[in-house]
């Protein structure tokens, strides 16, 4: 994929509209639900009696209205035996589940009503003769400074496998080839936006393997916006950015690498940083 054939339908606009698809074993479909404000989709999926088991993939279709699709390969909940204590989930299943959590700092006029605001972006892990690409924040997010993925929100109508082609170019120059899905990740909080405004957010985070065949060395293009600065980082050095707590247990799920804990955030803090570059799309 070029970065030049990666255009959106429109520009900003209202967030597309979710739908989860459970298929059993042999691809039949079994359930079709569409996914509310600050649900995450396997959660979804068990509340109607299925168990996720992996992601199968991400569809984008705009007539009248953008629809995202997600398909999940399940199976009926009575067919699971319970995890182990400390057993990760299947690659690629949505891990975040329909908890909604408070800046926990966060103070709230007597009247004051949080304004619903949903954030679907693309993300990739993208590999190269270089090592991994990554991205660090800039002063227009709450982690000026920290590291993560190449990524960002998707523009109206745009498949979101475009949208991250489209923003590794923006944020780090390279053209990048998506692979496959590999995580789905989901947050819901009540905290403030950048701009002091109180925001009832839900992020919903695609992701995806890419590779970049002519790596050169990053260019920001996007002047202005949430990058700072981009980096190929040999995996063996991944460890040693300074890298958010949420991108941090993401990479340890899809990158043969153990990465140490986030010891800096410490228990709470760990939790609210997760999306702390989404929260800088939250302005107006």
């Amino acid at each position: 994929m070029k970065p030049g054939n990666a255009q959106p339908v429109g520009g900003r606009l209202d967030p597309p509209v979710l739908v989860v698809v459970g298929v059993d074993t042999l691809g039949n479909e079994v359930a079709r639900l569409v996914l509310g404000h600050g649900e995450d989709p396997a959660a979804l999926l068990a509340s109607h009696g299925w168990e996720a088991r992996r992601t199968r993939d991400v569809t984008s279709q705009t007539v009248t209205t953008h629809v995202l699709t997600m398909t999940f390969e399940v199976v009926p909940t009575l067919e699971v035996e319970p995890p182990f204590e400390g057993e990760p989930l299947a690659d690629g299943l949505a891990d975040e589940g329909a908890t909604t959590r408070r800046d926990p700092d966060l103070v709230m006029a007597k009247d004051e009503v949080p304004e619903l605001h949903q954030r679907v972006a693309a993300y990739a892990l993208v590999t190269s003769s270089r090592g991994v690409l990554m991205t660090q924040f800039s002063d227009r997010t709450n982690a000026e400074g920290r590291w993560g993925l190449p990524g960002g929100g998707i523009k109206g109508g745009e498949p979101p496998e475009l949208a991250v082609v489209r923003e590794a170019w923006e944020e780090s120059g390279q053209v990048i080839e998506v692979r496959d899905l590999a995580h789905i990740q989901t947050s819901h909080w009540i905290g403030r936006a950048p701009t002091g405004r109180l925001e009832d957010f839900h992020a919903v985070r695609v992701v995806y393997r890419a590779v970049c065949h002519e790596p050169t060395e990053p260019v920001v293009h996007d002047v202005g916006g949430t990058t700072a600065s981009a980096a190929w980082v040999p995996p063996t050095d991944l460890d040693r950015l300074d890298i958010t707590s949420g991108w941090r247990s993401l990479l340890s799920a899809v990158v043969s690498v153990a990465l140490a804990p986030d010891e800096a955030d410490g228990p709470d803090h760990s939790e609210h940083d997760t999306d702390d570059d989404d929260r800088a799309w939250s302005q107006p």
